[in-house]
């Protein structure tokens, strides 16, 4: 009797055993990735069985740093003042429930469910939490260059934002960019060989579907050398009358710009009057006018355009005319801010006359 009653115990005592063997806690269920906007609201679920005995965490924690963890709730309770978070248990389910709302951009990362079996043993199950968020563009991202012609070059745009953004190229007023076509799509704008024509303002667009999406403006700038065109290659005017002679110049950086006659450097005096009208970083009006012409003063002028890439230089002849030619003899003349009369209609038939006849004489 005595034996059977041994055999019965140690029967049972090995169920028990097992039994607890078997009530070691596991994590049956947890939230998959969540992806929220901000404002909204989540929920995290942690299912454990067999953890009543067991401490139960709810913990945010960086993959990039394990070390840095933030415990937000333990199986009583949150740990957290933060009014946006709260914990709740179900006890048919045995899952903990971790409630986040007006979800602020902060909030995206890993949670990770936590069981504690001993000092050295925790079980463990993440879910992430994605928060949608509006492109930014990255400050290492390129804000101007100055290049020069011929020479290769880049522009990089990076973004950060969720979903990821794509990144976009346009030109100002949707010009061709030198890649061809108008939109360009990927980090990075390469120019193998850059033209003049490339220079301007360029568009880094960032868009993700969330917000209006975020630009940046850069600015390339071509060094190129001067290109020199005379819009009048000949005129001609009276004696004693003046005359405009002009040159525009196209260069950068802005060029040094000079007159010459007869290969004689001219400057401002009784005689001549040289202006420069810059109507842009890469655009010069020059202008030469010669005042009250004499005999020696017709022939060919020659204006020069020089900067460090290089030079050029434009030719224009002056001759000799009878009649006067207006502007600038006739009506009003501009000189710089000022402006003077020149001699009427009626004075200038009376010259002409007056030289009509000498001549004949």
């Amino acid at each position: 009797m005595a034996w059977s009653f041994l055999k019965y115990f140690t029967v049972v005592f090995y169920l028990i055993s097992i039994a607890n063997a078997q009530r070691t806690p596991t994590i049956s269920h947890i939230t998959q990735e969540q992806i929220r906007d901000i404002g909204g609201q989540v929920d995290l679920d942690c299912s454990v069985h067999y953890g009543q005995d067991y401490p139960v965490l709810w913990v945010k924690y960086d993959r990039l740093k394990t070390t840095e963890s933030l415990p937000l709730s333990t199986s009583s309770g949150l740990i957290i003042r933060d009014s946006r978070f709260s914990l709740r248990y179900d006890d048919a389910s045995a899952t903990y429930t971790l409630s986040i709302k007006d979800i602020q951009e902060t909030d995206a990362g890993w949670y990770q469910c936590q069981v504690i079996i001993t000092v050295s043993s925790i079980i463990s199950a993440e879910v992430e939490l994605q928060v949608r968020r509006p492109p930014i563009i990255s400050d290492n991202s390129t804000r101007s260059i100055v290049t020069s012609e011929g020479e290769s070059t880049q522009m990089e745009c990076y973004s950060d934002g969720f979903p990821p953004p794509k990144i976009s190229w346009r030109r100002e007023n949707n010009a061709i960019l030198p890649t061809g076509g108008s939109i360009y799509r990927g980090n990075i704008l390469k120019i193998p060989k850059v033209h003049k024509e490339d220079r301007g303002t360029y568009y880094c667009v960032a868009e993700n579907g969330v917000g209006k999406g975020a630009r940046r403006n850069i600015n390339l700038e071509v060094e190129f050398a001067p290109v020199v065109t005379v819009p009048r290659p000949r005129l001609g005017q009276a004696l004693q009358y003046d005359m405009d002679l002009e040159c525009h110049v196209e260069a950068y950086p802005p060029p040094a710009i000079t007159w010459l006659k007869d290969e004689v450097l001219l400057s401002n005096n009784q005689h001549y009057r040289i202006s420069h009208f810059a109507t842009a970083d890469e655009f010069t009006d020059t202008t030469l006018r010669v005042i009250t012409i004499e005999k020696r003063q017709y022939g060919m002028f020659t204006c020069k355009a020089q900067n460090k890439l290089g030079r050029d230089e434009g030719r224009v002849e002056l001759f000799e005319t009878i009649i006067p030619v207006c502007p600038p003899a006739c009506g009003q003349a501009r000189y710089g801010a000022a402006t003077s009369l020149a001699p009427s209609i009626e004075t200038v038939a009376v010259m002409f006359t007056a030289y009509v006849l000498y001549a004949f004489r």
